[in-house]
């Protein structure tokens, strides 16, 4: 099993927790966006970044310093958005630590795909954003096949705790021996199953330090989440179980 996520736009330094262990599976590539960013002038990466003054000169600034090679953090704990609050990788046991090494995937639109403990720098590039490389459109377009070819090379299941925007640089590429299982955290609302974005980012981390305390291994088990309130619902589940549902304040 390999478990999917996305990153966080806020990153942060810290050399000192735990130790790099690799470098991404992807650096060539990514030398190569640095390149075309290094390239660009800062009102063109303002555009690019879609932020504002003070972002944009902080990111211009990890620009023009960036090393792909030194002192770098290890992925899981250079993001800072809810998401990994709630994982909080920096007081898990070996054991689950263990567990995230072997299991989890990070995406990310500068790196690729990202295991734990692969060194990174901060950068700011989401996989949505429109940046023409080497006669690729965009991202999308730009990592191609190559995540999804990875990670069918290390499993044949992955679990997706992966926005929308980030789950579909794997999911259309996937070979059919792959089982994806998109995990949904909703809210029931006029009859219908609704995400919301804070919730859903909460969720996603807790889930994670769940599978990892839990040492969850069949996709079966994953049904025993139970925790901020959400419940696997079997009615709202479809797709021939490809779909897992847990939904707030609704049980089946």
């Amino acid at each position: 099993m390999r478990i999917i996520i996305a990153p966080a736009k806020k990153m942060v330094v810290d050399t000192d927790s735990f130790a790099v262990e690799s470098l991404p599976q992807f650096l060539e590539r990514t030398e190569r966006l640095k390149s075309i960013l290094q390239s660009m002038s800062p009102k063109e990466l303002q555009a690019l970044w879609k932020c504002n003054d003070a972002i944009a000169k902080l990111n211009v600034e990890r620009l023009e310093q960036m090393d792909l090679r030194r002192n770098l953090t290890p992925a899981i704990l250079s993001y800072e958005g809810i998401q990994y609050r709630y994982m909080a990788p920096g007081v898990m046991e070996t054991p689950h630590l263990d567990y995230l090494r072997k299991h989890l995937r990070i995406l990310s639109g500068f790196y690729g795909l990202l295991r734990p403990f692969d060194g990174v720098t901060p950068y700011r590039l989401e996989m949505q954003a429109k940046l023409a490389v080497d006669g690729c459109r965009d991202l999308y377009q730009f990592w191609g096949d190559h995540l999804a070819r990875q990670l069918a090379l290390e499993t044949d299941f992955v679990l997706n705790l992966a926005s929308k925007e980030y789950s579909r640089a794997v999911a259309v590429y996937l070979p059919k021996n792959v089982r994806f299982v998109t995990c949904v955290f909703g809210e029931w609302k006029d009859g219908k199953v609704v995400e919301k974005g804070t919730k859903c980012k909460m969720a996603r981390g807790q889930i994670v330090r769940w599978l990892a305390e839990n040492q969850i291994q069949n996709p079966d088990e994953l049904r025993g989440f139970d925790q901020l309130g959400y419940q696997f619902c079997r009615s709202a589940s479809e797709g021939n179980r490809t779909v897992l549902l847990w939904i707030q304040s609704h049980k089946d």
